[in-house]
């Protein structure tokens, strides 16, 4: 396994594949542990990384969740550890490129300090060779190392430097002057690309060129600095002066330019300026005599088309991008004209995108690249697809002005359009002409525009990816990089914005055409400064009346998208908007536009078309940043209060009961499941599988947590909906969440004066605190919960609250305490009736007395066991049998627990992540016993699998130690030892005879 810092953060597998990083949390997580490799990064620096100072609530959970999401990545068990205070990556030698590359820079200093050319020629090209791009881009500010950034920038600086010497020595400077230029126009005042230009360009023949590269060096500085070139540059023009230049061969055509051609005229063999064989005369149609010569005459040759607009002057980034266009329209162009076939393909570049994100401007700069590529002319055309106060461009407007411009008499134009498309692919057909056809509206008004030639290209610009045109490259364009937002920012705003500019990129959501605006703004008054910028943009609502300057506005760009939409498309938006969540599926947005969900889906698919939204996931959709405040604004705009409130109450109820569908699935064999959950609440519908409920649960947990803290103090369903997520989370082992969920849920019971609602928050609080090992605190929420039931009078939550009470005193050592709340909760549970419960308390009883006797424990197990049986319930008879193989391991009976735990988890198969946890430990301890020493790391190795899957610190700690054990039975006590460290790392506090265990061990190894 490989890491990479130096460009956007990189994980490569064994085999040198990457990983897919698409969270940014996740790559900010796993940046902040590379700049610490093999070293404990505590909790709160990782959440500054992740969050800034800022860090919301629920910051601690999902932390987390992408934790899990980097060792799922990682696939390593031990590749990223969990440590008291926070968490360690181990990195082996070899793996980050930032150590390799300092290494090589460090190996080519030594041998460029010994003249050893070759050797830097080959640590140089080892270092630079790990350069993908600047040092940690694409993360937020609050991940990145600037000092450490800087650092490498002039690391690679040197090593350029010194491997350009190491050429020049080693007499391979022909090819060196296209680098050096380049290098020149990104760092004009750094003097050693100069000289070494200077010399590569005399040692190629090339005297005055080099003599020229002086000069314009030496005013340079004069004009910028007041000061003259340095000794070294000195030197390397009085080499120029004094040494006579290397002849330099003449290209195959003769002494004639670079390109071998000789001079005067057009090659021999291409095609005229209008699209004609030889260049005379204009195109024209069979049949049109009076457009013939008289003999003596002057026939009228238009000019060559070169209709390209300017050139982008501030174009940033997108490397990538422009070099699969070049290729994709360059290939065939590449031909020499006598090979250009008659018949064939053109090449078709279509680069989409939603408004603002830079299509046009990558277009002008591609065309501006390759137009040398295309003697026979340019043509740009804008299509008005999206131009607002305009009707796009027909077909046959456009096919007359194209014909116009290429000389084709406008009394000759076919009126019917299949005809003028004819006679446009007649006049192109043996021509190499480029086409820039800019903001199509549709692939039909696009069609009958193309030529037929192989030898001409056209790139189309289009917030549609056009997927109906047959034949053509697609390039869709994302926002740009957070290393490209910075260098376009600084670079429109002529200054430098020092720590603010990552942050101004993404609250412009690193849209190129926000970018210019926020800089524009920042050039026009100086007293504007970056960081009042980046407040003023960081308001929820008018971040957009920011983003608007001169012509140049994000809300009108929005706006014409939305203007041509369908009524279906444009209600979805603004639905969207009144909802506001990150992502979204097609049945809570039927609810939200209160119609059906075939209508729903079809909306969504017309609002990714356009680049609206983004598909992320089959049938899942994602606005953009901008997107979502411009929604907002449609929503308050085009709905009244009323309106909107209805449809956040129709998605919410929607969203409670798929919750509350979920939880179904998950304890459909629980017995009385349904009575741990609310009533039906809305028109989910229920779930085919566990499987499918897991994996909703996972995809929606943060739109659901999004919902709970904007909603759970304003609509009551948001309990409901808080009420229903325990079973389905308990089960998925998603504590960390459950904590923050039901906290929210309090705190809003609490404002709302609703004590019903209070008592279900503190018992579930209390049931997540405990799921956690954290017993103290789940005793006094419960305490609180029980309290709250009996003024309530409701007999069974009391009875449930007092057995929680018994199990948690007993967990903590307090017996006495322990059989008095229990006998308590026997004694409703038998009064109400509640078969169930009293099968439960006899569960919470078998353990209590198996202190004293296991024997008479499985006595009680044994009866609460009989229960589950006849009322059918999974966790009943997962439950009992579990408590039994722990009594039978107490009994020195290992036999006897192995079947136990083997039943128990044969009986749980629809998922019950706590049950599990519990009987895989019993089956490992209980194999163990046995001398069945791999079985039980198998066991051991399965469940920290899962626990790292589910962030389950609390069994993850539990089952290390069991693993200790299973490893010193083996002979291997280092390795016990690192298990049990680890185990006591992850318990963090929580579970004090556990912890009070592994320290013991610990001391006496």
């Amino acid at each position: 396994m490989r890491f990479g810092l130096i460009g956007p953060p990189v994980v490569l597998n064994g085999a040198g594949s990457p990983q897919p990083l698409t969270s940014p949390k996740v790559r900010a997580l796993l940046a902040t542990l590379l700049l610490r490799p093999n070293r404990v990064v505590p909790v709160a620096d990782l959440k500054d990384a992740m969050w800034g100072d800022e860090p919301p609530r629920s910051a601690h959970a999902s932390l987390h969740n992408h934790v899990t999401r980097l060792r799922r990545i990682l696939a390593e068990d031990d590749r990223l550890r969990a440590v008291p205070s926070g968490y360690l990556l181990r990195v082996e030698q070899g793996e980050l490129d930032i150590e390799v590359f300092d290494a090589s820079v460090r190996s080519a200093r030594v041998a460029h300090s010994a003249g050893d050319w070759q050797g830097v020629a080959a640590d140089t090209r080892t270092a630079l060779e790990l350069w993908r791009g600047a040092p940690m881009s694409g993360l937020p500010a609050e991940a990145v190392d600037l000092a450490l950034v800087q650092r490498l920038d002039e690391a690679r600086l040197l090593a350029l430097e010194w491997r350009y010497d190491a050429e020049l020595q080693l007499g391979r400077y022909a090819a060196l002057g296209p680098e050096l230029a380049a290098l020149i126009a990104e760092f004009p005042l750094r003097e050693a690309f100069h000289r070494q230009l200077m010399l590569a360009l005399h040692r190629s023949g090339r005297q005055a060129e080099a003599l020229a590269a002086f000069q314009s060096l030496r005013l340079r500085l004069v004009k910028e600095l007041g000061v003259d070139p340095g000794s070294a540059v000195q030197e390397a023009y009085q080499e120029v002066l004094r040494t006579p230049p290397v002849p330099r061969p003449a290209g195959p055509g003769g002494a004639a330019g670079d390109d071998g051609r000789t001079g005067g005229g057009m090659a021999a063999g291409a095609v005229g300026s209008a699209g004609q064989p030889g260049g005379g005369g204009s195109p024209v149609s069979p049949g049109c005599p009076e457009s013939a010569a008289e003999p003596g005459e002057t026939v009228y040759s238009p000019p060559r088309p070169a209709q390209l607009p300017p050139a982008p002057a501030h174009f940033t980034g997108r490397e990538a991008t422009v070099r699969a266009i070049r290729a994709a329209l360059t290939s065939p162009a590449s031909k020499p004209p006598a090979a250009v076939e008659s018949t064939g393909r053109p090449s078709v570049a279509v680069i989409s995108g939603m408004a603002g994100v830079g299509k046009s401007a990558l277009a002008a700069h591609i065309a501006h690249a390759i137009g040398g590529e295309f003697p026979d002319g340019q043509l740009y055309f804008n299509l008005h697809g999206h131009t607002p106060g305009m009707t796009p461009l027909a077909p046959a407007q456009a096919l007359a002005a194209m014909l116009c411009d290429l000389g084709v008499d406008t009394c000759r134009i076919p009126d019917e359009p299949d005809a003028a498309a004819a006679m446009l692919r007649s006049t192109l057909v043996a021509s190499r002409v480029l086409l820039v056809l800019d903001d199509a509206a549709s692939a039909a008004q696009v069609r009958p525009l193309l030529p037929a030639a192989s030898g001409c290209a056209v790139i189309v610009t289009s917030r549609s990816p056009l997927t109906a045109l047959d034949g053509a490259d697609r390039f869709p364009l994302a926002p740009l990089s957070a290393a490209e937002s910075g260098e376009l920012l600084r670079s429109v705003a002529g200054r430098d914005l020092h720590q603010h500019a990552d942050r101004i990129a993404e609250l412009c959501g690193r849209l190129p055409l926000a970018l210019r605006v926020v800089a524009a703004r920042l050039a026009a008054r100086h007293a504007l400064t970056a960081g009042t910028m980046a407040g003023l943009l960081d308001a929820e609502d008018g971040r957009l009346d920011h983003l608007e300057y001169d012509d140049l506005s994000v809300r009108r760009s929005l706006a014409v998208a939305h203007d041509a939409l369908d009524p279906d498309a444009a209600l979805a938006l603004r639905r969207l908007g009144t909802l506001d969540l990150a992502e979204y599926e097609a049945p809570v947005v039927a609810r939200l536009m209160d119609t059906d969900e075939r209508r729903a889906s079809a909306a969504l698919d017309r609002l990714a078309d356009v680049a609206l939204l983004e598909e992320v996931a089959y049938g899942r959709f994602a606005p953009h940043d901008l997107v979502r405040h411009f929604a907002r604004e449609l929503a308050v705009r085009h709905d009244a209060y009323p309106v909107r409130a209805a449809a956040t109450e129709r998605a919410l109820r929607w969203y409670a009961e798929a919750v509350r569908q979920a939880s179904l699935a998950v304890v459909r064999n629980n017995g009385d499941g349904e009575k741990r959950l609310p009533p039906p609440i809305g028109d989910a519908a229920p779930f085919a599988s566990t499987e499918r409920a897991f994996a909703w649960g996972d995809r929606e947990l943060a739109n659901l947590a999004t919902l709970t803290e904007k909603y759970a103090r304003s609509s009551p369903t948001v309990l409901l909906l808080v009420r229903s997520c325990f079973p389905l989370f308990q089960n998925r082992g998603r504590f960390p969440e459950l904590r923050c969920l039901n906290q929210q849920a309090l705190d809003a019971a609490r404002a709302s004066r609703d004590p019903r609602a209070e008592a279900y928050a503190l018992a579930d609080l209390a049931g997540a605190y405990f799921l956690c090992g954290r017993w103290d605190t789940a005793l006094a929420l419960n305490d609180e919960a029980l309290a709250l039931w009996r003024r309530l009078g409701e007999g069974g939550r009391v009875q449930r609250c007092l057995g929680n009470r018994g199990m948690l005193l007993e967990s903590l050592g307090r017996y006495e305490a322990a059989a008095e709340a229990l006998e308590q909760s026997l004694e409703y549970a038998r009064r109400l009736g509640d078969e169930r419960g009293e099968a439960i308390v006899l569960s919470h009883l078998g353990n209590l007395m198996e202190h004293q006797d296991p024997r008479q424990a499985i006595e009680y197990h044994a009866r609460s066991l009989a229960v589950g049986e006849r009322l059918g319930s999974v966790q009943l008879r997962r439950t009992a049998l579990t408590n039994i193989g722990y009594a039978h391991i107490e009994l020195g009976e290992p036999y006897a627990a192995v079947r136990h735990f083997e039943a128990s988890l044969d009986a749980g198969k629809d998922g019950d992540w706590p049950g599990e946890a519990q009987a895989r430990i019993g089956l490992a301890r209980a194999l163990r016993r046995l001398g069945r020493a791999r079985e039980a790391e198998v066991q051991c190795l399965v469940l920290l699998e899962r626990c790292a899957q589910r962030c389950d610190g609390y069994a993850e700690g539990l089952t290390r130690g069991e693993y200790g054990h299973v490893l010193r039975a083996r002979g291997d006590r280092q390795a016990a030892r690192q298990q049990w460290r680890l185990g006591l790392a992850a318990l963090n506090g929580t579970d004090e005879k556990a912890v009070a265990e592994l320290k013991g061990l610990l001391d006496s190894e």
